[in-house]
């Protein structure tokens, strides 16, 4: 049974101060909760319209398809959503690959990109403060589970560069072409905002200007989605590195 308190609660987890205020926020889908059940995530209570969550019994509360579409965020409700408790931020890593979101806004680009660095083995994302909030319910159903596996940390970009030793990369529309540049093993890639790209603050600290080529014979289209760059800059990462 689901009451006005929990609706409530879990609609106003919508916002980022309440997901604040509370610790809390929501996962939804059965596929994406079953996999949340098998990680180390705090799960405060599950909403479902069937029993099939069977190891989390004591958390599990029956619900009509008509309550589930009270507190979900989803056009189509899928069976199941979990209140659950925001993590502890763990300290961020210098090692190995790295990627920086500098101001990303679009929680589908957040989303996509935490399920990009997932699939490719990439286990850190520092973001700016700016950038929207990782426990955002669509940056969330975004990730397709992937937030589960993927290092999300939240700092002031100036003060994590500045002590940074490795390598910082950076796209730029003028840079070098990524299909003729060398990728570092230990390096720090650098995304933008979707709308004005790297900030000239963050710009300073950029050591190498890379750049995807535009390879179309019209040559109109301005620019490619933040998340898609990222996809290719990543996949011709992993192509060097097992030489495909």
């Amino acid at each position: 049974m689901l009451t006005n308190n929990e609706t409530k609660l879990i609609n106003s987890l919508v916002k980022k101060k309440f997901r604040q205020k509370y610790n809390k926020f929501i996962v939804e889908g059965v596929k994406i909760i079953e996999e949340a059940v098998q990680s180390d995530l705090e799960i405060h209570k599950i909403f479902t319209t069937d029993d099939i969550f069977s190891s989390k019994k004591e958390k599990t509360s029956l619900v009509s398809e008509r309550d589930l579409k009270k507190i979900s965020q989803l056009v189509q409700p899928n069976k199941s959503l979990a209140l659950c408790e925001i993590p502890e931020e763990k300290p961020p890593k210098t090692e190995g690959f790295i990627l920086v979101l500098d101001d990303l806004r679009d929680p589908g680009n957040l989303g996509t990109i935490v399920r990009l660095a997932d699939w490719f083995g990439i286990e850190q994302i520092i973001c700016s403060t700016e950038t929207v909030d990782l426990y955002n319910p669509k940056v969330i159903q975004s990730t397709m589970g992937s937030f589960l596996r993927v290092q999300v940390n939240y700092m002031n970009l100036n003060s994590f560069f500045e002590n940074y030793p490795y390598p910082i990369l950076g796209t730029f529309m003028e840079g070098e072409n990524i299909y003729q540049s060398q990728i570092p093993d230990k390096a720090a890639l650098v995304m933008g905002n979707e709308a004005n790209g790297i900030s000239p603050e963050i710009s300073t600290f950029i050591s190498r200007k890379i750049s995807i080529p535009q390879m179309g014979n019209t040559q109109k289209t301005e620019s490619l989605n933040v998340a898609m760059a990222a996809g290719i800059l990543l996949g011709e990462r992993a192509s060097r590195e097992f030489h495909f």
